[in-house]
């Protein structure tokens, strides 16, 4: 199955052609990445001082805009942090106007949150394998339950230098979940409650929480399938832009340095077919309710 699917589009606000929403649609949710070849987020002359990796704190790897509050975490102080903030705003108020224009039936159902800078050269990067990017997983968040929520995310490419964002995009979402899911471990006893009690987890994670975070940790910490895992590399450039459901496409980001990134959370009721999403795959899977 070719998981790459092209979109020829130049501009971030639509309207966009009918066909091209329907196109985008249908790949987004069929667990695709959308590749837009044409689509750049063009820094100003004074957004490109920015392009550095001093501007990470060095306790996280990214540094992300709270669209609640306004705050940026992640960041070292900096005289530049005010124009980091503006690009960060821009981005995020270019890939919101991208995304009702691609998908304008999800209107109310969806809703922007983190906008995140990833200045820091992925190649070399240390840190455990539940953390390790460069390994292939599903995205799920342990401190704050989705209840079947789809995480949707557009990320792009802006390194100065020619180079490229490399990602390896795997195998289908029910093919690996059915690998793992029945080995994923249950919650103890009021584990959920105790969680959301101890302000660990913003609220009670569900059973579709649970399963996801296992799935998660379960594909990383699997070498062999790490290793033998069906996976397709793929060589985002400079002055492109790409769209996925990250709960949905197995990813991972190997190489690359300098890109932007906005997270959408879209309900599922929303989509143009529901039955695609994790949750009803997993419910499939396991024949009974997970939220």
């Amino acid at each position: 199955m070719n998981m790459i699917e092209s979109l020829e589009i130049d501009r971030w606000s639509g309207p966009f052609p009918a066909e091209a929403q329907k196109s985008a649609l249908d790949a987004l949710e069929s667990g695709k990445v959308v590749f837009c070849p044409n689509l750049a987020f063009t820094l100003s002359d004074e957004e490109t001082t920015l392009l550095s990796s001093d501007f990470a704190s060095g306790k996280a790897k990214n540094i992300s805009l709270d669209p609640s509050k306004g705050e940026i975490r992640g960041t070292a102080e900096h005289s530049e942090t005010e124009r980091l903030h503006g690009m960060l705003r821009r981005f995020s108020k270019g890939t919101a106007q991208l995304v009702a224009g691609l998908f304008p039936g999800y209107g109310r159902g969806i809703e922007q949150a983190r906008t995140s800078y990833r200045p820091v050269e992925i190649v070399g990067r240390q840190t455990s394998p539940r953390k390790d990017d460069k390994l292939l997983h599903v995205d799920a968040f342990p401190s704050r339950p989705t209840h079947g929520r789809r995480i949707l995310r557009v990320f792009s490419n802006i390194n100065p230098a020619g180079k490229a964002r490399v990602w390896h995009v795997g195998e289908p979402f029910e093919d690996f979940a059915r690998k793992y899911v029945s080995a994923v471990r249950r919650p103890y006893p009021l584990e959920p409650s105790l969680l959301a009690a101890l302000g660990i987890t913003k609220g009670k994670r569900s059973a579709y929480d649970q399963i996801m975070l296992g799935l998660h940790d379960k594909g990383k910490l699997d070498a062999r399938y790490q290793r033998e895992a069906p996976q397709t590399e793929f060589a985002f450039p400079p002055g492109t832009t790409w769209l996925c459901y990250t709960d949905q496409v197995l990813h991972a980001a190997v190489a690359g340095q300098f890109a932007l990134e906005q997270t959408f959370h879209v309900d599922i009721a929303a989509m143009g077919n529901s039955e695609r999403a994790p949750l009803k795959v997993l419910e499939k899977i396991m024949g009974r309710s997970l939220v």
